[in-house]
């Protein structure tokens, strides 16, 4: 018997809203729209993040996200990709909501430097703004756990700390500030950027990461869907590694079969 089966689907749930997949994609970087929908059904994803700047959600006259990611098929998260202060990604997940309905979002304030990290004084003040609005919002945010506890005391429906800068494919680079991060928040803590690889993403869940959320460790892969069904699993992995519980680590061996007794 499947041991899943045994105990029960494994869902999540952020904003009131439950989820199977734990693996969120974004859209952006494909060659065009039909791959970026060809690698989400891949990923067994839900939810696709949409940059509402650098996304066609509403000129016809153009290739359309929503001709091939069909919005009754994933939960749209739209995200304020490109948005350098706080105005700006009020601004433009508002508008977002008149348009497309959308509550459920993405807030992120980067810095305009190399790194692109995230603005934490500006994503903070830009929250407090959204929620006070009625927004759910989900917060990219460096992997600072004061900073994490002033969001979700703000409201943040989960929390995003990256792993590493965004496309940047690095991997997780701070274990022990995710581990804090993820040890005192009541909501759930995504892994957002700096993934590369499948083991980046079983390692995230195999933490207690509740998801992962990733773009160009899938879009910039030679094989992209092929990638995607490689994240699928890893993500499938790492969260039954987490749930069994690892063994523990130990100094010396420690053989398999009894050295008593021997022949």
């Amino acid at each position: 018997m499947d041991g899943s089966a045994h105990r029960g689907e494994d869902t999540w749930m952020v904003a009131g809203r439950t989820f199977r997949s734990r693996l969120i994609v974004g859209t952006g970087k494909y060659k065009d729209y039909a791959q970026n929908a060809a690698a989400a059904e891949a990923a067994g994803a839900e939810i696709v993040t949409v940059a509402l700047r650098r996304v066609n959600l509403s000129d016809p006259s153009q290739p359309m996200l929503v001709d091939h990611v069909k919005p009754d098929r994933f939960t749209f998260l739209p995200n304020t990709a490109g948005c350098f202060t706080g105005e700006d990604a009020v601004r433009t997940l508002r508008l977002a909501r008149e348009a497309g309905g959308w509550d459920l979002v993405k807030l992120e304030v980067l810095s305009n430097t190399k790194h692109l990290l995230p603005d934490m004084e500006e994503t903070l003040r830009a929250l407090k703004l959204l929620v006070a609005d009625g927004f759910q919002v989900m917060v990219y945010c460096s992997d600072d756990p004061v900073y994490a506890q002033k969001l979700e005391e703000a409201g943040a429906a989960a929390i995003m700390p990256a792993a590493a800068p965004i496309g940047s494919g690095r991997g997780i680079q701070n274990f022990l500030n995710l581990g804090l991060i993820i040890e005192q928040s009541k909501v759930p803590v995504l892994v957002d950027a700096g993934v590369g690889t499948a083991s980046d993403a079983v390692l995230a869940m195999e933490i207690g990461c509740d998801a992962v959320l990733m773009n160009t460790a899938i879009a910039e892969a030679k094989d992209p869907i092929r990638m995607a069904v490689a994240m699928k699993h890893a993500v499938v992995a790492g969260r039954e590694a987490y749930l069994a519980g690892r063994m523990g680590k130990r100094m010396y061996a420690d053989a398999s079969s009894p050295l008593s007794g021997l022949i």
